[in-house]
């Protein structure tokens, strides 16, 4: 008889790795509303904010598949550590330049390559360890609980950065990022169990190391067009930040209602968190999935017809309500059918590609917004929304994908 587990909040070493996890990402959505309007004070340029956003983003193109691979040979546990470290001396960088009235664009985009670099590698360790610390049948509990937390701080953190921006001083964000990603540090150094590389993962060279998570994910139709789907997906995401902070400001709103704005979208987004788990039981896969895509579909243009920071708030946190129920049911779907050994690889060849598209859409949007308009942009992602949409609608592999 196989002996109950307990819940996973209840289990020490999930605990420590969800608690290392929502203190960095408290950090970095303090400061990730802060970037663009940084950017925009110093520079009054649209297309630059998209091209920092990007920045931070083309690391998974350039690494993922090599990273993949050194994750599936090296300690988890160790990577995530030496990457919390390295983001909080980059990210600390930025405040001590501001104190001696030294900080200058190059700064800027270096510790935007720098942070995304070191991204890559530690949510790409982290993804391979969530199966060594939970059983796979606690999964989907696993993953939305980490969506909660991801909501809880993403409502915090808009609005600690935006009020530590305005009230405070332009550097003290950055402060408290560099400070949460110490604390995930000593979070993950006191886990306990096993990150060591599976059995046989020493291989001879890391161009088949390459391959074999390349073909394993290539030959199952749904991980692929599920990697293709969020791709498109990501396209559109990265663009919200910038449409909705200019949409703000063109209606008046002030810095701290933007943080708001924001928090109300960490609201949205925690709920759908909690919900993800019974959407999963109740509705299956191919339902959730394709229809979180068609609401997010229909209610993205509701932000053309928002005029103040509530009811852009109310429309962004609707938004963000669908994506994590897409998370969880996509996320704890695909590690829980991918070998121990490929977790590393498999997943830095979903990320490539599902990331493959978001440095683009972040600087399209910015050039668009600055050589057209915010609404030209806004009509834009929302035809490849709806485009989104239909595509999972009409395929085969996620619609008769049964429930899991």
């Amino acid at each position: 008889m196989t002996q109950e587990r307990p819940p996973v909040w209840r289990q020490r070493n999930y605990l420590l790795l969800w608690g290392a996890q929502v203190v960095s990402n408290l950090g970095a959505y303090a400061t990730g509303i802060i970037y663009p309007l940084l950017v925009l004070a110093i520079t009054q340029s649209p297309a630059i904010v998209g091209v920092v956003s990007a920045l931070r983003i083309v690391p998974y193109l350039l690494l993922s598949l090599p990273v993949g691979a050194l994750i599936d040979r090296w300690n988890r546990r160790r990577v995530m550590i030496v990457c919390d470290v390295g983001r909080a001396l980059a990210v600390g960088s930025l405040p001590l330049a501001m104190a001696f009235d030294a900080l200058v664009m190059p700064h800027i985009y270096a510790v935007a390559v720098i942070e995304g670099t070191l991204l890559v590698c530690f949510n790409i360790a982290e993804t391979a360890a969530l199966p060594r610390v939970v059983a796979n049948e606690q999964l989907p509990q696993a993953v939305a609980q980490n969506q909660v937390g991801f909501a809880a701080a993403a409502i915090a953190g808009p609005a600690l950065g935006t009020w530590l921006y305005g009230n405070l001083g332009r550097g003290l964000p950055f402060v408290v990022n560099a400070a949460c990603f110490a604390l995930s540090a000593f979070g993950i150094l006191r886990l306990r169990a096993s990150f060591e590389p599976a059995p046989g993962a020493a291989r001879l060279d890391m161009r088949s190391d390459i391959a074999e998570g390349l073909r394993w994910l290539w030959r199952d139709r749904l991980v692929r067009d599920m990697a293709l789907l969020t791709g498109i997906g990501h396209f559109v995401n990265a663009a919200v930040p910038l449409l909705v902070i200019v949409l703000a400001q063109q209606r008046g709103v002030g810095e701290a209602q933007i943080g708001v704005i924001f928090s109300l979208a960490g609201l949205g987004g925690m709920f759908g968190a909690l919900l993800g788990p019974w959407c999963q039981r109740r509705f299956g896969f191919g339902s959730v999935i394709i229809g979180t895509l068609v609401v997010q579909a229909v209610l993205f243009p509701l932000f053309g017809l928002a005029s103040t920071a509530l009811t852009l708030g109310l429309v962004l946190g609707a938004i963000q309500f669908f994506a994590p129920i897409y998370n969880v049911v996509q996320f704890s779907h695909r590690i829980a059918k991918i070998p121990d050994g490929l977790q590393g690889r498999v997943n830095s060849s979903f990320r490539l590609i599902a990331f493959a598209l978001h440095p683009v859409g972040a600087a399209v949007c910015g050039l668009v917004i600055e050589h057209a308009s915010v609404f030209a942009a806004l009509a834009l992602f929302a035809v490849v929304s709806a485009v989104l949409a239909l595509l999972a609608a009409l395929d085969p592999a996620v619609r008769h994908e049964g429930r899991s």
